[in-house]
């Protein structure tokens, strides 16, 4: 199948390369495939079929990219704040009208149902709409000192060229997420999507490009040697930031590379989410609160409910309840309007799966549905429920990333309280209590960054979104969004 039939965003933006579907690397505002260049195939998870071919892009043609971003970067940073206003609403503008062909393409090469790929597409464009008010409202400080011997003026500048690294699992949002406020503050970027999935952030590319962003301002490669082509662009001296999305590991070595350099950092890592549903709570909120929280992405997000905590009052019927839920989603591939739940990214994850489904088992847990890796194409897992997970089983202590919803019983409050922290973790919790005043206590006992009181959703483009502990450093949307991207500088005065 050739990818690039499918949208008129992306057939008429793209290049055909040396392959049916081939895509080019987006630098400078051209798209290119450099000769002796090799590809990255692009795979549908649904049914394991190769969708296109994109450029593996090496050390030299990160550097072109830097290059690109830096000759941008002076007439960017110049550009007045409401003309880079108007260019991100009309990303968002131009994503909307287009989210039909936006969430085909996702749920072709990240195989999440077509009703999740629609969601996505929304939420990543609102990043525009919500940082395109917020360009227009940087502002500095002006005051007198205490002492009175001079004013205090503070004002907000870029940051400068930002190398933004995004994960698979929202091949959009994740983008438009760390792109649109970079934007909004006056940086220019260059962004390294997955390789798993690196056809909607070339799609998004030619749409910025349409909506008049600069060539240079916005630079996209795709690679399968991560570690020399980012260290590359970190080695430059004129990066000054990088913004990652991914595991806790990678993180970890990404931190240790930014630091040679004493680059600004931003990072959202991993995610290990308590959700707590105390005996008082609406049934039926916490039911569609739940599978809200699991079950979004089929559970293929960093702020999926990894750790199901339910009192033991009820205890018994939320795990019947929520069994006959889970075993009722249909299962199939994401562009099936029918589907409840896609397949997921790669044929390692559904193993992973399997290995922590396997120990909870032969450690006590009881298997109420699913479990059982069908068979045929794809990398498909049923949605599985399983039942009085122990607390030493490894899927307690690592992310599942799966549709697999593991609860356990707890008897007080304190317990409840204790069992969440009981993470290196600290990304998002969830919690289900009618007591108002119980749940905002408990909400602050929590170390995370993020809770979902009575709500199985955390994300908002409005909202700082970002973890403690192991999960992460900074925030992303909201208005402390653009901040990451802004260097304060103090000026000191008489006047």
């Amino acid at each position: 199948m050739n990818v690039a039939a499918i949208s008129p965003v992306i057939s008429t933006a793209m290049p055909i390369g040396p392959a049916d579907g081939a895509r080019g690397l987006y630098i400078g505002g051209q798209w290119m495939w450099p000769e002796g260049r090799a590809a990255i195939c692009v795979v549908d998870p649904s049914t394991e079929a190769v969708l296109a071919r994109v450029p593996d892009a090496t050390v030299e043609d990160a550097q072109a990219a830097i290059e690109a971003a830096a000759g941008a970067a002076e007439a960017w940073r110049s550009t007045p704040p409401r003309r880079r206003s108007e260019i991100l609403r009309r990303c968002f503008e131009l994503m909307t009208a287009r989210t039909e062909d936006l969430a085909r393409l996702i749920a072709l090469e990240n195989g999440k149902a077509l009703r999740d790929a629609r969601g996505e597409v929304a939420y990543a464009a609102d990043f525009f709409r919500w940082n395109a008010e917020e360009a227009v409202r940087i502002r500095g400080d002006f005051a007198l000192s205490p002492t009175g011997a001079n004013h205090i003026v503070v004002d907000y500048e870029p940051i400068g060229i930002c190398v933004l690294i995004t994960p698979w699992n929202f091949p959009a949002a994740m983008a438009t997420r760390k792109i649109a406020p970079a934007l909004a503050a006056g940086c220019t970027v260059v962004l390294k999507p997955a390789s798993e999935t690196p056809l909607t952030a070339y799609a998004l590319a030619a749409l910025y490009q349409e909506a008049g962003v600069p060539p240079g301002v916005v630079n996209v490669l795709t690679t399968s040697a991560p570690g020399p082509v980012t260290a590359a662009m970190l080695a430059d001296p004129r990066v000054r930031k990088l913004s990652f999305t991914g595991s806790t590991q990678i993180g970890r070595v990404l931190l240790a590379e930014a630091a040679k350099r004493v680059l600004s950092c931003s990072m959202e890592l991993g995610g290990n989410a308590p959700l707590i549903v105390f005996d008082d709570a609406d049934l039926d909120v916490a039911l569609e609160g739940v599978m809200l929280a699991k079950m979004r992405n089929a559970g293929e997000a960093c702020t999926a409910a990894n750790r199901i905590y339910v009192q033991a009052g009820i205890y018994d019927r939320f795990a019947e309840a929520l069994t006959a839920r889970m075993s009722a989603l249909k299962v199939g591939p994401g562009t099936d309007a029918s589907t409840e739940c896609g397949p997921m990214i790669t044929r390692a994850a559904v193993g992973k799966i399997e290995r922590l489904v396997d120990d909870a088992v032969s450690r006590g847990a009881k298997l109420l549905c699913g479990g059982r890796r069908p068979e045929g194409a794809g990398f498909f897992y049923p949605p599985t429920v399983l039942s009085e997970v122990p607390h030493d089983a490894v899927m307690a202590h690592e992310e599942i990333f799966g549709p697999v919803a593991a609860l356990a019983r707890f008897e007080t409050e304190d317990e409840a309280v204790a069992f969440a922290n009981a993470t290196e973790y600290g990304l998002a919790a969830y919690v289900f209590t009618q007591d108002l005043a119980r749940g905002l206590r408990v909400s602050r006992r929590i170390d995370t960054g993020m809770v979902g009181l009575n709500r199985g959703l955390v994300s908002d483009p409005a909202a700082p979104f970002g973890g403690t502990k192991q999960s992460g450093l900074g925030r992303e949307g909201g208005a402390h969004g653009v901040l990451e991207f802004l260097e304060a500088k103090y000026i000191a005065t008489r006047l």
